[in-house]
């Protein structure tokens, strides 16, 4: 390549670089800087004007519930599992804060993920004394509803997609695929069993044993988490938790959920069951902290090239396989 080239290119990545200091900079000069350094505050965002004495917050759960780490490019503020278990930790410490209403819409995600949400749905409601209610949108599918079980009260719309009680691990096993190409995997390991559901070659059917005893464990975890909160058989949870899942009215009829109707259904329910009128009903949002103020200037200027951040980002975390509550199609 000659010079004229060189420089060309090099002019192009400095133009480049610019633009995107430019662009941070100018968000930068807009932001309000004394919400980017208060990195453990929230802000309220009010769902419904009230009058009356009490307060409800509502916590959103939205999509797979994985925890995503630190990545600022991931940070965007949207379906943050660290930020939701620090939503709900603010929401319990608040003493203006009445009641609380997680507001569904996942078809679950990791097991250690869910039960951490699961146990501090159920910290609040023993340690701080406050109601929590989940509504459910559309998909509260097995670690979305791993995370309701506990709840007081349990709304879902009649067309929710919930239940999917139960584990899955899967991995891909492209042995054959490679024999066709002919290539080799040379892997050294300490024990027999290190390389366990490796796609390289088939399962053993003791390796298949040690993952159905391990699946099975998670599984009646799950069971008896649903027993624990819905007051319900173990007998009648197992005759239910066979994978399947459920209409919101389907739900109800198996008493997997309390009643059917919106969020603002289930805003209405809390005041009328607490006698609290005319509720002051605010979402907590976390103000501006530097890594989700940059995560959402890095979206702004890559657009949907950001996607491929996320993409790399999971594939990483998912190299190696791993039990899940969760529902896909």
């Amino acid at each position: 390549m000659d010079k004229k080239r060189w420089f060309a290119l090099l002019g192009a990545a400095v133009l480049f670089i610019v633009s995107i200091i430019s662009q941070i900079g100018t968000s930068a000069i807009a932001a309000d800087w004394d919400d980017v350094l208060k990195l453990n505050e929230f802000k309220e965002e009010v769902v419904e004007e009230g009058l009356g004495d009490h307060k409800i917050v509502v916590a959103n759960l939205e999509g797979v519930i994985q925890d995503l780490g630190e990545n600022p490019f991931l940070n965007t503020g949207l379906n943050n599992y660290n930020r939701l278990l620090k939503v709900l930790d603010n929401a319990a410490e608040d003493d203006t804060v009445d009641g609380i209403i997680v507001n569904v819409d996942s078809p679950g995600g990791g097991v250690v993920e869910s039960a951490t949400i699961h146990d501090k749905v159920v910290e609040i409601q023993e340690d701080y004394d406050k109601p929590v209610y989940v509504t459910m949108g559309n998909t509260a599918a097995s670690g979305g509803y791993y995370v309701a079980a506990p709840a007081e009260k349990i709304v879902a719309h009649p067309a929710t997609l919930t239940g999917s009680i139960g584990v899955i691990m899967e991995s891909i096993n492209f042995s054959d695929l490679a024999d066709d190409f002919g290539i080799d995997f040379n892997t050294i390991k300490s024990g027999k069993h290190k390389d366990i559901m490796s796609p390289s070659r088939k399962m053993t059917d003791e390796e298949k044993d040690i993952l159905q005893s391990m699946i099975d464990e998670m599984y009646d975890e799950f069971v008896q988490v649903i027993v624990d909160g819905r007051d319900m058989s173990e007998s009648e949870v197992r005759r239910l938790g066979d994978g399947r899942v459920y209409t919101g009215k389907q739900a109800q009829e198996n008493e997997l959920v309390d009643e059917l109707g919106s969020l603002e259904d289930t805003i209405a329910m809390m005041e009328e069951d607490y006698g609290w009128d005319d509720s002051l009903v605010v979402e907590y949002e976390p103000s501006f902290a530097f890594d989700s103020f940059f995560g959402m200037q890095a979206k702004n200027i890559f657009g949907k090239e950001q996607d491929l951040f996320q993409v790399q980002d999971l594939l990483r975390e998912s190299n190696a396989p791993r039990a899940m509550y969760l529902y896909s199609e």
